[in-house]
């Protein structure tokens, strides 16, 4: 009768040691590999998006017929679009932090990214279509487009308030792709 429960407190031990390890051996990256890959995702996207602002800005204030500055803001809009996704597509690939709500804040980042990537996409759709016969009812169009983009920008914002992680924090903070 020893020997057997002495047999089996051995198996429960292998198999309490394998299910620790296990737990502690996720599937995704750590929070510092995950914060590292995502801002070096976001940082060549926010020197893109800035310079398409600054672009556009440049375009709202320029002397160029409508025609013209409907063919650049279309380009411009289309390539802070793409910037997004693949800024996006970027945090996908880095997967899910292996910390408290990682999914959650995984999600959250990749979620903002489509957002901004269609509101952009939405703005070349709205200046794409718009007449260029005149001047003033394109620029006031322009004008309701860029208004709509940035309401829609600030929209997608990320809510960090609930998807709070220590870990992630320090990780931000540390990793020397985040400075």
């Amino acid at each position: 009768m020893r020997t057997c429960r002495a047999a089996t407190a051995g198996k429960l031990t292998v198999v309490l040691a394998t299910l620790v390890l296990l737990a502690g051996c996720g599937d995704g990256p750590s929070p510092r590999a995950w914060a590292a890959s995502v801002c070096s995702a976001l940082t060549p996207w926010r020197a893109e998006i800035s310079k398409l602002t600054r672009s556009t800005d440049e375009q709202m204030t320029a002397q160029t017929t409508p025609a013209q500055a409907k063919e650049n803001l279309v380009r411009m809009f289309a390539g802070a679009e793409q910037a997004s996704e693949t800024a996006r597509r970027s945090i996908e690939q880095a997967g899910v932090p292996e910390t408290e709500h990682g999914e959650e804040i995984s999600v959250g980042f990749r979620d903002s990214l489509a957002k901004i990537r269609d509101a952009y996409g939405r703005a070349r759709d709205t200046i794409d279509g718009l007449g260029t016969g005149q001047a003033t009812a394109f620029y006031d169009g322009v004008r309701t487009a860029v208004d709509t983009l940035k309401a829609e920008y600030d929209a997608s914002a990320l809510d960090t308030s609930r998807l709070n992680s220590e870990e992630l924090k320090r990780a931000f903070d540390e990793v020397p792709e985040c400075r």
